[in-house]
């Protein structure tokens, strides 16, 4: 059987997992009477609850004579360390692009990965019955972005399909039958070239390891393309590192195929094929795993370095232990070194004193979904304010800089310009209209200005803004950004708040809780409405009188407080504040409980 390895390359929302639901149907990869759960790659909670893809993950259908393994991409710059590496095991791309939105960030970001590896992409124009969209336009940028990214001609020289994913039909033509997606598995099979390991199965066995992840039967597991040689269970092969020096040699306990949305166990593994194999303890991404007559390993994608790191600590707030088992620093520690295993883009290391870890990763939303994954497990954290990290060349510090892409409604550009080439010390780079009505703003932004702005950005634009970043270069560190520039409420007592406090309290500033709420002292209960922070009791009770007045007993009504997002609070909180995360509930605190230790550290920093 003849043999096809893509990807399929896109940026957030513009349709992939939708399109690889899809093309499983109209292969016959499910049974008529299968239920299958929409975007049925998209696996795990997360995934489906922000509609976004996280993890890199491989499928497998027939088409007449041939295999097609696709590998679903996520369209998140925070989860690149996957991109990368999966685009080195497949040997050609379908680039999607939304019709309407043409391409974006994060197309821009997998796309050059794509065209320097070497591969010919097919795009695909999607969501083309979009009131809104323009095909012609989308594929006129299409082309513009990969002359700017240094195409080369044969690359420049597309063939480029219409689609609609969601209605599973893709024609040549605009104006095609649009009844099925036969023409893009046509072209697929036309255009992407056969693995050329093909022709290297009579050598050893060789194969680089691209993703990595634990299986509850089989223990560890490592994916990848065969690059030589064939491989049977029960063999044993040797892993060896990028250096070469040998990890480990193990007998390879299953060797598993991608078929459908499942994997099957399979006698032998061809060169060219996708498998997984499982049986090894030490070995992880990028090391080469091969026959006992191998020492020179295969060469390996460098992992771009993180820009963040974010300090993961124990809970030590007076309400701890109350909601999640998982408390005590060891386990957490266990917890971090699995993740930093299994996730390459992800860097742990200890603090001096051992109640705290550093961790290190992509962004915001990776460091976000990990927080999210642990307290859906049961465990209880204190999180500090995200830190860009720095890095020193020649003398000089540098930072990362991202480059931020924004569609908004004309109205509100002057706002959002504002916002970000002040405070923000961004550069505008360009401004051009996008459509009816909006303007497409791309400016160059620190890392550090942008954290906790997305908040902001949608009550600027009154929730119809879409902003999209990626990681852009290092560039010299541009000094002091303004923080927070309102001071919060801070709880002076510990128990349950009372309505008529709360109610007395609604003048000095927006609440974050409600009544009969547990609080504590040292607990942020709202933000100030001065710059200053302002200690409070959110205890005190109406003082009763054998005198009343009528009107005056009336019920009080709150305004209802507002409750942030688990990443809305790690961007709000200020450098001397944590997030309490247990699994039901997320609060903001000061890291020193104590008022007088709070003065103490403020006059020793200052």
């Amino acid at each position: 059987m003849d043999l096809r390895n893509i990807a399929i390359i896109a940026h957030v929302d513009h349709g992939k997992t939708t399109l690889v639901d899809e093309l499983l149907k109209q292969s016959g990869a499910f049974r008529d009477n299968q239920a299958v759960a929409e975007r049925a790659m998209d696996s795990n909670d997360i995934e489906r609850e922000r509609g976004i893809t996280i993890l890199a993950k491989c499928t497998s259908l027939e088409w007449k004579t041939t295999r097609i393994n696709i590998v679903d991409t996520p369209g998140h710059a925070d989860f690149g360390g996957e991109v990368e590496r999966i685009l080195s095991m497949v040997d050609g791309v379908v680039l999607l692009v939304d019709a309407a939105e043409g391409p974006m960030p994060q197309t821009k970001f997998v796309t050059a990965k794509a065209l320097a590896l070497g591969l010919r992409p097919i795009v695909v124009l999607n969501k083309v019955d979009k009131p809104a969209a323009e095909p012609e336009r989308a594929l006129d940028e299409v082309f513009d972005l990969f002359a700017a990214l240094g195409a080369t001609e044969e690359q420049l020289d597309f063939p480029h399909l219409y689609a609609s994913g969601i209605n599973g039909w893709c024609d040549t033509d605009l104006d095609g039958p649009r009844k099925n997606l036969d023409a893009l598995y046509d072209l697929v099979v036309a255009h992407v070239p056969a693995p050329a390991q093909i022709a290297r199965e009579g050598e050893p066995f060789r194969m680089l390891a691209t993703t990595l992840s634990a299986d509850p039967y089989l223990g560890r597991i490592l994916t990848g393309r065969v690059e030589s040689g064939r491989l049977s269970a029960g063999a044993t092969i040797k892993a060896l590192s990028r250096d070469g020096t040998q990890i480990e040699s193990f007998r390879v306990s299953k060797v598993l195929a991608f078929r459908g949305l499942g994997q099957q166990a399979i006698d032998s593994a061809i060169a060219g094929d996708i498998v997984t194999l499982s049986g090894m303890s030490k070995a992880t991404v990028a090391d080469t795993l091969c026959a006992p007559e191998i020492d020179i390993p295969l060469p390996a994608q460098p992992i771009d370095p993180p820009t963040i790191s974010v300090t993961f600590g124990i809970n030590d707030s007076p309400l701890a232990g109350r909601d999640g088992a998982k408390v005590q620093s060891r386990v957490i520690r266990e917890r971090l070194m699995k993740e930093a295993e299994l996730n390459v883009a992800i860097r742990v290391s200890d603090t001096p004193g051992g109640e705290a870890f550093d961790v290190a990763g992509r962004g915001e939303l990776q460091m976000g979904v990990l927080i999210e994954n642990m307290r859906r497990e049961g465990f209880e954290l204190s999180i500090s304010r995200p830190r860009v990290l720095t890095r020193d060349e020649g003398g000089q510090r540098l930072e990362p800089v991202e480059e931020v892409t924004i569609d908004v409604d004309d109205e509100y550009t002057g706002t959002v310009i504002e916002k970000l080439t002040g405070p923000r010390k961004g550069d505008l780079v360009e401004m051009k209209p996008a459509g009816t009505g909006k303007t497409r703003i791309i400016a160059h932004v620190p890392s550090r200005g942008l954290i906790g702005y997305h908040g902001e950005f949608l009550t600027d634009t009154r929730g119809t803004g879409v902003l999209n970043r990626v990681f852009h270069e290092w560039a010299p560190w541009k000094g002091a950004i303004q923080g927070r520039r309102a001071g919060v409420l801070i709880s002076m007592e510990n128990g349950t708040s009372v309505a008529y406090a709360l109610w007395n309290l609604e003048e000095r500033g927006k609440m974050f809780i409600g009544a009969q709420e547990p609080v504590y002292e040292g607990m942020i209960i709202g933000e100030h409405s001065r710059e200053n922070d302002l200690e409070v009791n959110p205890l005190k009770g109406k003082k009763l009188t054998n005198v009343r007045a009528s009107g005056k007993d009336d019920a009080v009504t709150l305004t209802t407080p507002v409750r942030m997002t688990l990443e809305q609070a790690i961007a709000y909180i200020d450098d001397d504040e944590l997030v309490e995360v247990t699994p039901n509930a997320i609060r903001l605190r000061k890291r020193f409980l104590d008022p007088h230790e709070r003065k103490r550290q403020s006059r020793a920093a200052g």
